[in-house]
């Protein structure tokens, strides 16, 4: 076939959007019309290197048609920035605008996004809302309904960090419904979505990320081999999947991350895809693999935590656990990173027998999930009230608490937080003595878990009903039957001459080993088994 007839199937390829026709029709483009589409389809089928070589071809050939060789540095300094490449992305940012210097034009809003876009990648948000807005109206001035939207997506996520949660997600969905009503070019799509779910996440609105992914993906079938979602958009499909129990699936996605996009990707999705592997090693008891996972995203630089402080904590390695997360939430100072650790501070915190911080944890939780006003923050802070109720022995309050949480995590699809709430529960039915409630509930957990090759939460369940005092040291049964007597700590110290300290861990080991929620529940232990 000859040469023109074979760029005349690339175009047409690219016309009805059938990316990998194209970029296989175009390879040999030499026009910048060409090399412009080529780098197009290029970038849609996943070849980053051979886009960027395109596009650097095509400005090289468009550099006395300042628009056309505008939009060539924007797409590469887009990509670059991207990837935290600030340098080159740069560069290709002031080349253009010195082409288009003191021009009043379109192409002005597109580098004053680049630069918001570098200002907020770099912690600047201040600069970069202002740039972003500045974007925005040269967007709206010039009728260029893509360079609006992308503007709106960064002047959005400026917003929610700067504290205007409600306003910063009103212009995500309005940008979103640019996106699903094929408005935008597929360029920016990938991108678009990747930004605004990653801004659902942090603000763990789960239903509106479903609801945005269900939208894209019916999009996205449109789209003839659309390589749309790259390593970190992966990574927070991979977090979806794993919150809503399809793990085979998350781990897909994350070792599709890590091998096909690993070249191209910065610490950051590498960091963060490590962290999420160790959270399903973890998740399903593959406690080595897990570790390596966690101590990988360290070397990518991010804090393994809450996660290596849960595998602590199931490891028997409490004061690890409780010092890895204690000095997580010291160094956190957004409240939307401290809602991350909070859950799992609470956790490890009553299993150390410190009723009194995870209160508190569990207090600020609840504040920071009404100002955020996230579904499944509030069901996350419900589940710590009530695990902190069940230690204090208040097991009514504590199931009026349990119930909604529970109710929500179904709603939102959390099946292994839902079972986990459910075994609460079940403990919280068994203080006031509905044993059947307590099983019901239990069985209810365990299909989850079983389903889902949850096994140290099945080994929790196990413990729950497991009536074998063996699980104990002997000076641990000694201490229980003293609790059963109604001693205190105080008092137990002084009739085994140990510190009250060292009471205060066998307590909290007893409580841990026979997944008891108080020591009300430990009591009722005691005589169910005969050790008073």
């Amino acid at each position: 076939m000859a040469e023109e007839d074979t760029l005349a199937l690339g175009r047409a390829a690219h016309a009805r959007q059938d990316w990998p026709a194209a970029h296989r029709c175009l390879s040999g483009a030499t026009l910048a019309s060409d090399l412009v589409l080529f780098a197009e389809a290029a970038f849609l089928v996943g070849e980053d290197a051979a886009s960027v070589a395109a596009w650097s071809r095509a400005f090289q050939l468009t550099v006395d048609d300042a628009p056309r060789a505008v939009h060539c540095a924007f797409w590469l300094a887009f990509g670059l920035i991207n990837k935290g490449e600030f340098a080159r992305g740069g560069g290709w940012a002031d080349r253009a605008q010195r082409l288009v210097h003191e021009r009043d034009c379109v192409e002005q809003g597109h580098l004053r996004y680049l630069a918001g876009l570098r200002s907020v990648l770099q912690g600047e948000v201040v600069p970069a809302h202002a740039a972003f807005a500045q974007a925005a109206k040269i967007g709206e001035r010039f009728g260029s309904v893509e360079l609006t939207t992308l503007a709106r997506v960064g002047e959005g996520r400026c917003l929610i960090y700067l504290g205007d949660v409600a306003e910063g997600v009103a212009l995500l969905d309005e940008a979103m419904t640019a996106v699903t009503s094929g408005e935008i070019s597929p360029l920016a799509v990938g991108d678009l979505y990747c930004t605004v779910i990653e801004g659902c996440a942090e603000l763990f609105d789960v239903r509106r990320a479903r609801e945005w992914t269900a939208s894209l993906s019916s999009w996205c079938d449109g789209q003839e081999g659309l390589v749309l979602y790259r390593g970190q958009c992966l990574v927070h499909r991979a977090e979806l999947m794993r919150l809503h129990g399809d793990w085979p699936a998350a781990a897909a996605e994350l070792a599709l991350a890590c091998s096909r996009f690993a070249p191209a990707a910065g610490p950051l999705t590498l960091a963060s895809a490590c962290y999420e592997r160790g959270e399903l090693h973890r998740l399903t008891g593959r406690t080595a693999d897990a570790d390596e996972a966690y101590q990988e995203a360290v070397l990518w630089g991010r804090d393994p935590q809450p996660g290596l402080a849960l595998l602590r904590l199931a490891q028997g390695k409490t004061s690890d656990a409780l010092g890895g997360i204690r000095r997580a939430l010291d160094e956190a100072s957004d409240p939307l990173r401290r809602c991350a650790l909070l859950p799992a501070f609470v956790e490890i915190s009553l299993a150390c027998g410190d009723i009194t911080a995870a209160r508190a944890a569990a207090d600020e939780l609840s504040g920071h999930a009404v100002l955020l006003a996230s579904p499944l923050l509030r069901a996350r802070a419900s589940h710590a009230t009530g695990a902190v109720l069940l230690a204090s022995d208040s097991p009514t309050p504590a199931l009026a608490a349990l119930r909604p949480a529970a109710s929500t995590l179904l709603e939102l699809g959390a099946r292994h937080e839902n079972a986990r709430v459910r075994v609460h529960i079940g403990l919280a039915c068994q203080a006031l003595g509905d044993h059947d409630g307590a099983t019901a509930e239990w069985e209810a957990a365990r299909s989850v878990f079983r389903a889902l090759a949850a096994a140290p939460d099945l080994g929790w369940l196990d413990r729950l009903s497991c009536t074998d005092t063996g699980l104990l040291t002997g000076r641990e049964r000694e201490v229980l039957a003293l609790v059963a007597a109604g001693r205190t700590n105080r008092a137990i110290a002084a009739d085994l001459v140990i510190s009250e300290k060292t009471v205060a861990s066998h307590v909290s080991h007893i409580l841990t080993k026979l997944g008891l929620p108080s020591r009300a529940a430990a009591t009722a232990y005691a005589y169910e088994n005969g050790l008073v």
